[in-house]
């Protein structure tokens, strides 16, 4: 399937090494990088310097030229370069693209590997990737690599009480932690893979291994029956399945998998490669198929740049597979239904994690986050259970789906992003409850507004049935300019699709609004099925049904508002619905 992805996408590659994008869609300034690494690692795992007549040395010689010359300079790329680099050979002497290179490009990958700028974010992983070539190809007699390794893993120490990897950015309110943490260990274990010195290696890879077995545990909970894996992130999609897959295979690989725990842990790799083979592979003419005329992709990801690096993970676990040895067969160990919420980050400031929850009777499981996505206004981090199929959402767009909106001047508050006094417990008749408090209302852009008002969520989760209840109260009298609840109703891929994951049946969302202070009408159904900018990672939205009150309300000291709703989704397979 690398061969064939490959091969799809080489006559993407121009004479000057810069990357052709699909129609409709503009290329990114790192793709260049992108397509050396998978390059890179199609020639580790098979050993091939041609595919399809084409000499791939000069073409990962192009791609790594046209990096290091791209203005301005994209360090993403350029450690994506320096990895393909170090692919073809550990030295200088002995490397046939270093040999493709003229002087000028040698000196100014030289120049621009030094260079890096201090990173809080994922991007740290880059520079750690920059100092492994630079130091393994003889550019410099001092090795920056476990320094830079060091201050990333003790970035993650200062940002998260329990050990996660905060993807920080400029905005919001800090605490993002997102599947960038996932792939920020994936691509510091490659590139300490390709480092020169294979004693550095081994020292460094106890301390890798205490947070990304963090990730590594996560998995028996999040994964659903299917295979979907990662969902509650913009990135998360196809990258969702890519960056466990290569997360559970290195830590086979590394012995991060306990001995006893290794068949199951070969069950949820194997299902979460067949999810994404099924759902994203075009089997038929051999590509990776991000976006179509039913779903859509982050919009960072174009289709160009997921298909180099589809063909570049598939390359990898190929190579990592031959490493592993299978465990014997056995029978995988029964589904349980549970809740629990892992905590990511507890401080004075506020409290962050990922909700987990599971029915096995009706095959229910959601990720509910609580957690920022770094000022960015999109449904895909807002706090309210993601199940695609069943609780579905519009990738990238921001939509009030699931909770409640509400709108006070020129701010829009939403119950998502921090909670204080987080906790979760059983409740009456086996449910579960799970439980939080925002003592400042927060807006959507993640800004905090002091002064305002304060609000209690309680969500339950009691078999296939999940309540919410927000109690709003205000600390000054305060003018509610609108509110707003909305619920989308989305449909499967027609064709990218299994046949055994979770879909809503003819009764849908079965939804009840149990109480509702602030009066809100339901409006006529928006249909949105042709609309692109509506559509999910996993298949085509289809209906908006929105609650509002568009007139202002007096919200007044004192006084509690309320606003309740219940679930009992009509749940079947997509095979049943034939």
């Amino acid at each position: 399937m690398a061969r064939s992805m490959l091969s799809h996408n080489l006559d993407s590659i121009n004479p000057d090494g810069t990357i052709t994008p699909v129609e409709g869609e503009d290329s990114r300034l790192d793709e260049s990088g992108h397509a050396a690494l998978a390059i890179g690692e199609f020639y580790r795992a098979t050993g091939e310097t041609e595919l399809d007549g084409k000499d791939l040395i000069d073409l990962a010689a192009r791609c790594i030229t046209a990096q290091a010359f791209r203005d301005p300079p994209q360090e993403n790329g350029l450690a994506y370069a320096a990895l393909a680099l170090l692919s073809f050979g550990p030295s200088k002497e002995r490397n046939p693209v270093w040999e493709r290179l003229v002087d000028e490009t040698r000196e100014n990958l030289d120049r621009l590997l030094l260079n890096r700028s201090d990173y809080n974010n994922h991007w740290q992983a880059f520079n750690v990737a920059k100092a492994v070539c630079r130091f393994s190809l003889g550019l410099s007699k001092k090795d920056e690599t476990g320094r830079l390794i060091e201050r990333f893993l003790s970035r993650i120490e200062e940002t998260s009480s329990n050990g996660y990897f905060d993807d920080v950015g400029d905005e919001g309110i800090g605490g993002s932690f997102s599947l960038y943490g996932v792939m920020s260990f994936v691509f510091t274990r490659q590139a300490l893979q390709l480092h020169s010195n294979p004693g550095l290696r081994e020292r460094k890879l106890p301390s890798l291994r205490t947070f990304a077995e963090k990730y590594i545990k996560l998995l028996p909970d999040m994964v659903r029956e299917d295979g979907l894996g990662w969902t509650c992130s913009e990135n998360a999609g196809a990258y969702g399945q890519m960056h466990l897959i290569s997360l559970l295979l290195q830590g086979f690989r590394d012995g991060w998998v306990p001995d006893d725990k290794r068949s199951k842990y070969f069950d949820l790799l194997r299902r979460l490669f067949y999810f994404f083979y099924v759902t994203y592979l075009d089997q038929e003419h051999g590509y990776l198929v991000v976006r179509d005329g039913e779903r859509t992709a982050y919009r960072n990801h174009t289709t160009r740049m997921a298909n180099f690096d589809g063909a570049r993970y598939l390359s990898q676990w190929s190579r990592l597979s031959k490493q592993i040895d299978a465990p014997a067969a056995a029978a995988p160990e029964p589904f349980k239904s549970g809740c629990r919420f892992v905590i990511f980050d507890k401080s004075n400031k506020k409290e962050q994690g990922l909700l987990l929850y599971r029915n096995v009777e009706s095959n229910l499981q959601v990720q509910m986050p609580l957690m920022s996505s770094n000022g960015h206004a999109t449904a895909d981090c807002q706090a309210f259970p993601h199940s695609p199929g069943v609780f579905d959402w519009p990738n990238s767009q921001y939509a009030p789906i699931m909770i409640p909106e509400l709108t006070v001047g020129e701010d829009v508050f939403v119950p998502s992003y921090y909670g204080k006094k987080c906790t979760t417990g059983l409740g009456f008749k086996r449910s579960f409850y799970f439980r939080y408090e925002q003592p400042e209302w927060i807006t959507k852009e993640e800004k905090i507004v002091p002064g305002l008002g304060t609000v209690k969520v309680n969500w339950t989760f009691a078999g296939n049935q999940i309540s919410c209840e927000y109690i709003y109260s205000v600390k000054n009298q305060v003018t509610l300019d609108r509110f707003r609840y909305m619920l989308a109703i989305a449909s499967p891929h027609s064709s990218y699709r299994l046949e055994t994951s979770p879909m809503l049946g003819a009764e849908g969302l079965r939804c009840s609004i149990q109480k509702d202070d602030f009066q809100g009408t339901w409006k006529e159904t928006e249909v949105v099925t042709n609309d692109s900018a509506y559509r999910t990672n996993y298949g085509n939205l289809h209906y908006l049904q929105i609650l509002e009150r568009d007139h202002p309300l007096i919200m007044r000291p004192g006084q509690t508002y309320r606003f309740a709703a219940t679930f009992d989704p009509d749940i079947i397979q997509i095979g049943d619905a034939e």
